[in-house]
């Protein structure tokens, strides 16, 4: 179905449907760069977006409400909204907040036996790594024991890496699901591996662009071969799309002309968003009944909040979750928008908000006066018994 070109090959020509292939080989050569081992353009389906890749296999892994997908808690809600869309069940595994949203292997154990004894046949795993919206980044260790967990239970691991590049800690790094495989000596073929990348995250954050990735290994030719049909169906993603997502993964290299002001510019955003977490992050945890983890990486915070027993009564009374209650109030005291927990999921009992770190850093100190203003009148309005049931 796509295995054709256009007479004229201009930028609103169509392509072939997994891009075009000199941008694939640009991204395989980035990737190669990146995890020190050899990367395949035919492995590669530039998307409009990293979504439209999530979508695509989910509708490929999906038959029925009995194929389950392990999913994070808290997470995007693409996964949560995606798997019933295509039918399948969601089958959700609990981060440690306690442990700085660690995965645990032990809770990927208890869920996966939970799911089996509901006769649902769960076929992959979703892991966001650095987290959306907890801004976790996974140790090695940790990725291997999930490489290793995925192989002795058979599924698919889903690498969601969109925050590759948001890392905001000197002494943490990101590794790539496909590194952490290669060097545990797992071969292309050794484990099925679907990783996600997009060109609306890291430095550039051009959301309106729509462009990403999914690079596929470790599956069967006839596999392959309906991955590739699904593929078609979409016909070809956009092709400025397809050119930024290869810049992404390709950018100016040490002494190229452009290198100079590439990095500067690069640096100064990722530097400006770092002391933009870090502020935001202080000033959560200076705030009574506010426990926030550390900003590691990706663009949110997910703080905790422990509301007072007569902040929950009344948002029970106006028919709302406790956490929707306290963001409307606090947009309509302050105008400041964030997103309640339980938009992401969240531990029954517990109560969160999603906090991004994208404003302007001028406009940061100025948010947190009126944060703080609305939290303390919120309190005092609202103060009697703070409940924490986890």
């Amino acid at each position: 179905m796509c295995d054709y070109h256009c007479r004229f090959l201009g930028p609103g020509s169509a392509y072939h449907c997994q891009g075009i292939k000199g941008l694939r080989d640009a991204i395989a050569s980035g990737i190669a760069s990146r995890d020190g081992f050899p990367a395949n353009a035919d492995d590669i389906f530039l998307t409009g977006g990293a979504s439209l890749g999530v979508h695509m296999i989910m509708q490929l892994l999906i038959r029925n409400e009995k194929d389950g997908i392990l999913c994070p808690v808290p997470q995007y809600p693409l996964y949560s909204a995606s798997i019933p869309l295509h039918g399948g069940a969601l089958v959700p595994y609990y981060l440690d907040e306690s442990r700085g949203w660690a995965l645990e292997i032990s809770d990927l154990k208890k869920q996966l036996e939970d799911a089996c004894s509901k006769c649902i046949d769960v076929r992959a795993l979703v892991v966001i790594n650095p987290g959306n919206p907890t801004g976790q980044v996974l140790s090695e260790d940790n990725q291997y024991d999930i490489v290793k967990f995925c192989k002795t239970e058979g599924l698919i691991l889903l690498a969601d890496e969109v925050y590759q590049d948001n890392i905001f800690v000197d002494n943490i790094k990101f590794h790539s699901f496909k590194k952490i495989t290669r060097f545990m000596g797992h071969g292309e073929d050794d484990l099925p591996l679907v990783s996600f990348q997009s060109a609306s995250k890291g430095s550039y954050g051009e959301c309106g662009k729509r462009g990403g990735y999914m690079k596929i290994t470790g599956f069967s030719a006839p596999v392959r071969e309906q991955i590739y049909k699904i593929a078609s169906v979409n016909l070809c993603p956009n092709i400025s799309g397809q050119i930024l997502a290869s810049l992404v993964m390709n950018p100016p290299k040490p002494g190229d002309e452009s290198y100079a002001s590439y990095k500067a510019e690069k640096d100064g955003i990722l530097q400006s968003l770092a002391r933009r977490a870090k502020a935001l992050e202080d000033a959560f945890n200076s705030l009574e009944g506010f426990t926030c983890n550390k900003a590691e990486g990706a663009m949110y915070l997910f703080p905790k909040i422990h509301l007072p027993l007569k902040a929950i009564e009344a948002a029970k009374a106006a028919k709302k979750a406790p956490d929707v209650f306290y963001v409307l109030r606090l947009l309509e005291s302050t105008g400041i928008v964030v997103v309640p927990g339980s938009g992401f999921g969240q531990v029954p009992g517990t109560w969160h908000i999603r906090c991004s770190i994208l404003p302007p850093e001028d406009k940061i100190p100025t948010l947190i006066c009126h944060l703080k203003a609305f939290h303390e009148a919120f309190m005092a309005e609202y103060r009697d018994q703070i409940v924490d049931m986890v």
